[in-house]
């Protein structure tokens, strides 16, 4: 704990440097971060990532005026690890947190933490999966007991008499259909009371306290996940008949839970209809924080960025979650807005993973770096220098001991296998053992066939293995005690358990 004490005492020495001249050579300096997060926000739910049904206008605009990232990744297809490694620097495994009930340890050095240091006003609204009371470098903090709170200090509106409202959330105790709330109901609250408005409302608080300051506001609201809440007034926005249903594969079969098998079409339409009416009510909370910001004059000193903390299955694959590899999973929502903005939408392909977003926001707001972080600073690709950043991107989810490496073409993901999926998402199969799992994205986008087992393949196959147990080996705290002389299966077997817990090969067939 002296050590970091020490480490924040020097860094709050450090000053600023000057504002980023843009190519135009005008002085545009960057001084403030607001960092806004949706939880469980698809990619694919979103008007300026291409969708034509849900209505985002506020994100829309945000991106009208930045950089939209089409291949943006998270390094945990799940929200603890997910959070606790972007707003680290570090990857999942690095940072100690790969389960879901991890608490995210005192010592480890968040963006807050760093900003704090050198004189910024930090605050965190919302979500942020700490799992325990500790801030973390925020000093203004609000969450969802707050919100709890102030509807006991302020009793919110009634309802109209014979509304009808979802019951309370009953996960894997109720079936799928009502947990993940196929009806559609709202929840029984009127928007200006509901918890995503007063979220937005702190958030305006911080802002309007701080004009002067420079800040890092984190704003990490609960919506869209399920069970999609949103307010009375957001009833009935989506129609379920025109819910679009994605198809699934023979290679979703065997990994489909048990959990989503009874599902009916009108069931997927109506839980995709819920979805979208919280995604819409999500975009409105997010655009009273973003309309304040401009009110108050901040846009053109202020960075922002707006992700989703990792993708989510909307049918994908038979599966109504994120806890896998499939594409809508692992790919996130990354909106990056450098003050005013250019006023169009300047869409990138280049391949970024989440543990980058701490380096490229310590550049632009021109501070001393951090310590051990593991990302790399995408400033080259918002400059237009660059449209390429990594060759691969990086994902691990081991609650099921599952890896993936991805490239611009190709994806490769490994399974030990040893037991059913975890979290409630079991599939009643037996373990299915160790998988390997190669897709030819380029061909087949939708990973449909899996050509690990194919002896043309065999060669793109070891060398994704190899690029995945560099990576590994480059950033794993245990990588000193990997055993010598191992297989590549073991190697994966080894690295794909939770670093908190002893690793053993005894047991495995190779």
């Amino acid at each position: 704990m002296k050590v970091r004490i020490f480490f924040l005492a020097v860094l709050s020495c450090v000053g600023s440097i000057g504002p980023r001249v843009h190519a135009q050579g005008q002085a545009q300096p960057v001084r403030n971060v607001l960092f806004i997060m949706g939880d469980d926000h698809s990619a694919d739910v979103l008007g300026c990532y291409g969708n034509k049904i849900v209505r985002t206008p506020n994100l829309d605009r945000l991106a009208s005026r930045g950089t939209r990232f089409d291949r943006a990744f998270v390094n945990c297809p799940m929200c603890t690890p997910s959070r606790q490694s972007l707003i680290t620097g570090k990857l999942p495994h690095s940072v100690g947190v790969t389960l879901l009930q991890t608490p995210l340890a005192e010592q480890q050095v968040t963006i807050a933490d760093h900003l704090k240091a050198q004189g910024f006003a930090t605050g965190a609204v919302g979500k942020m999966h700490f799992n325990s009371d500790l801030k973390h470098g925020f000093d203004y903090r609000f969450d969802k007991p707050d919100h709890q709170k102030y509807l006991q200090e302020h009793p919110p509106k009634p309802l109209a008499a014979g509304t009808k409202v979802k019951p309370v959330w009953r996960p894997f105790k109720d079936p799928a259909r009502v947990w993940l709330n196929a009806d559609g109901l709202p929840v029984g609250i009127m928007d200006a009371d509901s918890e995503g408005t007063y979220f937005s409302n702190k958030a305006i608080e911080f802002l309007r306290n701080n004009k002067d300051n420079r800040f890092c506001l984190w704003v990490s609201y609960n919506q869209p996940h399920s069970p999609f809440d949103f307010p009375v007034e957001y009833a009935g926005k989506y129609d379920p008949a025109k819910m679009p249903l994605p198809q699934t594969s023979a290679e979703d079969v065997p990994w489909i839970p048990a959990i989503f098998r009874d599902l009916t079409d009108v069931d997927k339409r109506g839980i995709l209809a819920a979805y979208y009416s919280a995604v819409e009510y999500h975009d409105k909370n997010v655009g009273l924080v973003l309309d304040e910001l401009k009110r108050l004059g901040l846009e053109e000193s202020t960075l922002v960025v707006y992700v989703g903390d990792h993708g989510y299955l909307l049918g994908h694959h038979g599966r109504f979650e994120k806890h896998s590899m499939w594409e809508s999973a692992v790919r996130a929502p990354l909106i990056v807005r450098r003050g005013t903005g250019s006023g169009e939408v300047k869409a990138n392909e280049a391949l970024v993973e989440f543990v980058d977003l701490v380096p490229t926001i310590l550049e632009e707001l021109k501070v001393s770096g951090m310590t051990g972080l593991q990302g790399i600073s995408f400033v080259p690709v918002l400059n237009g220098k660059t449209r390429r950043h990594r060759d691969s991107v990086f994902s691990e989810y081991l609650v099921d001991n599952r890896v993936m490496l991805r490239t611009a073409d190709w994806k490769y993901v490994f399974t030990t296998g040893k037991a059913d999926l975890g979290l409630g998402y079991a599939t009643g199969n037996p373990p299915p053992g160790i998988t390997h799992s190669l897709y030819d994205l380029k061909s087949d986008p939708g990973e449909t066939r899996n050509l690990a087992k194919d002896p043309l393949h065999q060669a793109k196959l070891r060398e994704l293995q190899h690029a995945l147990l560099k990576r590994f080996k480059e950033t794993h705290p245990l990588a000193k005690e990997f055993p010598a002389g191992a297989s590549i299966e073991e190697a994966l077997v080894w690295f794909c358990e939770p670093p908190d817990a002893k690793v053993t090969l005894a047991g495995y067939k190779f």
